[in-house]
């Protein structure tokens, strides 16, 4: 697999991002209205991953962009966003590893703390998070569009200085 840095409005970031807001949909029966702008997305204050198989054909994506505090974020947070991968790649670690390159990029960039948002029907990417260090943040502290959803979690990890 060979993970490279993009633009989230690059055509093969569009195409994965049409089919995981269409798994949303599957697994929620809505897609994600979180608002997203390409420049969310660009150094120093984000970054966007995809990810190609042996035949260039994309397979993964991931980002993370800066927050500010309010709305529940902290100052120096980094928000991890559209982590996906496609069904036939899954299972091959390959979330794991744009997860570590998100992480690393984000600590590289300044950032103190990784958030993301999830919910209860995807728990392979739960079981991903917490295995990675992730800690669901309690009710009060839920941030983001999703965090009066009953089904949404919320989940932080410190981004060790080495």
């Amino acid at each position: 697999m060979n993970i490279v840095t993009s633009r989230f409005d690059h055509p093969d970031a569009r195409k994965l991002n049409d089919l995981v807001q269409a798994e949303y949909a599957e697994r929620y029966g809505d897609g994600d209205i979180t608002p997203l702008d390409p420049t969310m997305f660009d150094p120093p204050s984000g970054l966007y991953l995809l990810a190609y198989d042996a035949s260039s054909r994309p397979v993964a994506t991931g980002g993370w962009r800066a927050q500010r505090a309010g709305d529940g974020y902290e100052d120096g947070d980094a928000e991890i966003k559209r982590m996906f991968v496609v069904t036939e790649a899954r299972g091959q670690g390959l979330a794991r590893r744009i997860l570590a390159r998100l992480e690393q990029t984000a600590r590289e960039a300044g950032r103190v703390r990784m958030v993301l948002e999830t919910g209860t029907m995807q728990p392979e990417a739960i079981a991903l998070y917490e295995s990675s260090g992730y800690e669901l943040l309690p009710r009060d502290r839920k941030f983001g569009l999703y965090a009066a959803e009953p089904n949404s979690r919320c989940f932080a990890k410190a981004l060790q200085v080495y």
